[in-house]
């Protein structure tokens, strides 16, 4: 008999790396595909935490102590001119019809007029939005290209036991640098690049260069978290019989871990990565306070402090929605990459 070729010994792979597709899921529509049901599925979970935050973000201002005619009128404004504010606010009317208009002005892009400035709460958020976009995916990018390889290496130099001393040392770095707060990750990037070595500004957002602490700040302890998933999952993938079979006929290293082991690693691994990846937004908070950066975190810190409750809604309006869109964005490529998840499947290992 003739040895096997490489492509048929690739076809056994990835037939023993299957498993069978899940079956239409229960409840889901006759005749639909498998994209048609989860589209469904998911339109609904995303309408549902819509409208959720639409919700909250509507509650905080009547569950926040004090009265907000009264932040806007000042610590000296006379009873007569309270109630006229409280009038032309609306909080004079009952909750339910504070609220049916809320959602009227939101359907209509109407997302307020800030206290403070006296202008539309979308054109702050449309001046600050870039900025934390930039932050944002800037650090999501740098995040996955760092983490997902190195957890990945760690997992394969340590598979079976091997190398002892690393394992012990990625577990114990990952796992210092997670647990640190990113306010102080922030300041010691600030002390030793910015103070000490004086080779990146400090705050401020006037050059490129000014995007390389935030950044690295905003991705330290999310790189930590995925890639000690990563590692875990591929440790797990490793010992799979279909692994043992393709190290056996000696496929190429690159061939073996990107086209057999990646995708059978991934389906938790991005199941993680995007409530990690989502919370990375909040983190952004944090960072363009530390770093001086002129975006929606700097901008919802402000508003707390001037009391200015409708940049404070529509900038936890935007977040939240970014957030729901992201994970939505994580799901469909979880599906792209394993379609058995589209049945609510578990994928191979």
């Amino acid at each position: 008999m003739t040895e096997p070729t490489m492509l048929s010994k690739e076809a056994v792979i990835l037939q023993e790396s299957q498993t069978p597709g899940a079956a239409r899921p229960r409840g889901a529509p006759r005749g639909l595909s498998p994209w048609g049901s989860y589209a469904l599925r998911r339109a609904g979970g995303v309408l549902l935490s819509v409208a959720l935050l639409v919700v909250v973000t509507f509650f905080m201002v009547p569950l926040i102590p004090g009265d907000p005619a009264v932040a806007v009128a000042g610590a000296d404004a006379t009873t007569e001119q309270i109630e006229a504010i409280r009038e032309s606010l609306g909080l004079n009317q009952p909750l339910h019809l504070q609220f049916l208009q809320y959602v009227g002005h939101l359907f209509a892009g109407n997302l307020g007029e800030s206290f403070a400035y006296s202008t539309s709460v979308s054109s702050i958020i449309a001046t600050k939005l870039p900025f934390t976009a930039e932050l944002a995916l800037l650090g999501i990018l740098v995040t996955l290209l760092v983490s997902i390889p190195a957890g990945m290496v760690v997992g394969i130099l340590t598979r079976g036991g091997r190398r002892k001393w690393l394992d012990v040392s990625f577990g114990m770095l990952t796992g210092f640098f997670q647990a640190v707060p990113q306010y102080v990750i922030a300041t010691m990037l600030v002390v030793v690049f910015a103070i000490i070595l004086k080779v990146l500004p400090a705050a401020g957002a006037a050059t490129l260069s000014s995007l390389i602490l935030p950044v690295v700040g905003l991705s330290v302890a999310p790189i930590c978290s995925i890639a000690r998933v990563v590692r875990r999952e591929t440790s797990t993938v490793l010992e799979q019989d279909y692994l043992r079979t393709a190290r056996g006929w000696r496929l190429p290293a690159l061939r073996l871990y990107a086209r057999h082991a990646l995708p059978n690693l991934m389906t938790t691994t991005l199941t993680l990565a995007g409530l990690i990846l989502a919370g990375m937004l909040g983190g952004a908070i944090i960072i363009e306070n530390v770093f001086n950066w002129p975006g929606l975190g700097k901008e919802i810190v402000t508003a707390i402090i001037n009391k200015d409750y409708p940049v404070i809604q529509g900038i936890i309006l935007v977040l939240g929605f970014l957030a729901i869109i992201l994970n939505l964005l994580v799901d469909v490529i979880l599906g792209i990459i394993d379609p058995r998840t589209l049945g609510g499947g578990k994928s191979h290992g």
